[in-house]
């Protein structure tokens, strides 16, 4: 069960990561197809990450996985109904849930813990941020997203090594370099519009 869950959440999550390094750079059409594929997977690769990190007892990025849920559907929303700008309620809706989810999992954590004694945890805050920042961040465009899921990456190839989680920790590094391909490929496809505007 272990190892069908790992590869469920692992490729799932990286496929997500690939089909929106994939949508930069494309012409507009592509691009929404891809981005849409993207954060359809993305919604599907969220319930074997909870199931894993619960069994766990890492409470911060189960929550966090949780808490990403509303921004992944707004990002999802967003590019199926071509809104430049995502309703109101919506947009206030998954920054509250990303907040809420993100500071509920850390007060969980510390209270489950006796205080920030494991290095898991820590691996888990920078984690939380990463993921719940990014995933807002992408929903809306913004290009820093792509910053953060460095960040969420790298700490959570590192949580999954210390949890022995091999499948995933790799799956992580490869999202990484995804991740990383994405971002070069989002600033080199702005700097191209930008100079034949």
């Amino acid at each position: 069960m272990d190892f069908a869950l790992q590869m469920w959440g692992g490729l799932f999550y990286l496929s997500n990561k690939v089909f929106f390094a994939l949508a930069e750079g494309k012409d507009p059409v592509r691009k929404r197809q891809l981005k849409i594929i993207g954060w359809s997977v993305y919604i599907l690769g969220v319930p074997a990450w909870i199931i894993i990190l619960l069994a766990k007892q890492n409470w911060i990025a189960a929550s966090l996985e949780l808490g990403g849920v509303p921004a992944m559907f707004l990002g999802l929303y967003c590019v199926w109904s071509k809104c430049r700008n995502a309703p109101v309620l919506f947009d206030r809706f998954a920054a509250f849930s990303t907040y809420f989810f993100l500071i509920f999992g850390t007060c969980y954590s510390i209270y489950d813990y006796g205080g920030l004694t494991s290095l898991s945890q820590f691996l888990e805050i920078i984690a939380a941020t990463g993921f719940l920042l990014g995933s807002y961040l992408l929903a809306k465009n913004k290009l820093t997203g792509w910053i953060f899921f460095m960040l969420m990456n790298s700490s959570m190839a590192a949580l999954m090594l210390v949890n022995a989680k091999y499948i995933l920790a790799a799956q992580q590094g490869v999202s990484l370099c995804v991740v990383i391909y994405g971002f070069v490929t989002a600033i080199t496809a702005r700097d191209r519009i930008a100079a034949t505007t």
